[in-house]
């Protein structure tokens, strides 16, 4: 018999790191905020959680992290011109972000990694398990990936992570799982993990990506973790205490995902991620499409 376990109500959400890829526009913006066509990136990662039925958002910031804190507040002024312009469209468009979920927001102080930011949620998320969400990470709403990981941690307990696997000179790139089967196709068990090894080390080419559902003991681990790869805290290390010892918390699973990923990252997979969207929108993409294949075309004439 499947055996049920806590429904899951809260996402916390790591948003506190200085975004030094994108300098010089992050200097006096958040990185969050930057535009992915015509919305923060950081209000695609909030609706992913609020579809997967999670409208408690704890979201971890940093210093000149306030515009994330504006972003989903009100702003009457705006709304007000808008109103006695009676552009009710851009209206319900300011408005939708203020109105998405319950938003909490707390300092991480010191940047000492994703495990410390994780750990600064224990206060608010206490005995429940939860979701994180990484920025960094889009995925499209119309491959529902947190709400399948949210299923797994219902039916087996423990914590989830997701997996989606990459060419094998990637792997130094992300935290890198060991796994074995289980009687689901896309679900498997981990058994190890390891943060960004080298190619010839990797355990797997399955890479974690910014999407896990975890237990709430993961904060008695985190407290205990020493500063690992970087110097910093890392969350994959913890996790690496959870598979070696189900007694702790559980199993940890993975959902390997197939679906749609924006990786906004790092410059080159942000813009194209900006185009990948802007081709699908209904609104913009017919037009945007027909000038990218003349641009294409010239380009290719030319070179």
């Amino acid at each position: 018999m499947t055996q049920s376990h806590p429904r899951i109500s809260k996402a916390v959400i790591p948003a506190a790191g200085l975004g030094t890829r994108f300098l010089p526009a992050t200097k006096a913006t958040p990185k969050e905020m930057l535009p992915v066509v015509d919305k923060p990136a950081i209000q695609y990662v909030v609706e992913e959680a609020v579809s997967a039925g999670l409208d408690d958002v704890l979201m971890i910031t940093g210093r000149n992290k306030r515009p994330l804190e504006d972003h989903f507040d009100r702003n009457y002024e705006l709304e007000s011109a808008l109103e006695k312009k009676g552009d009710a469209e851009r209206l319900a468009k300011v408005q939708e972000s203020s109105d998405l979920a319950t938003m909490h927001y707390v300092r991480q102080g010191d940047p000492k990694g994703l495990g410390h930011a994780v750990l600064c949620a224990a206060p608010h998320v206490g005995h429940e398990p939860f979701a994180v969400l990484l920025g960094d990470d889009l995925i499209d709403p119309r491959d529902p990936l947190l709400q399948r990981m949210i299923e797994v941690q219902e039916q087996r307990g423990g914590s989830v992570i997701a997996l989606m696997e990459v060419a094998p000179e990637q792997v130094h790139l992300y935290g890198c799982a060991a796994v074995e089967a289980t009687t689901d196709g896309d679900v498997v068990q981990v058994t190890g993990l390891v943060e960004k090894p080298d190619p010839a080390d990797a355990p797997s080419n399955y890479a974690i990506i910014g999407r896990y559902v975890l237990d709430p003991h993961i904060f008695d681990i985190l407290r205990k973790t020493e500063p690992g790869r970087g110097g910093e805290i890392q969350l994959t290390d913890a996790l690496q205490q959870l598979a070696q010892d189900e007694k702790i918390g559980g199993p940890v699973h993975g959902v390997v995902f197939k679906g749609r990923r924006y990786d906004t990252g790092d410059r080159g997979d942000f813009l194209r991620a900006i185009v990948r969207l802007a081709c699908e929108r209904e609104d913009l993409g017919p037009d945007f499409r027909t000038w990218l294949r003349s641009y294409v075309a010239e380009e290719m004439q030319q070179s």
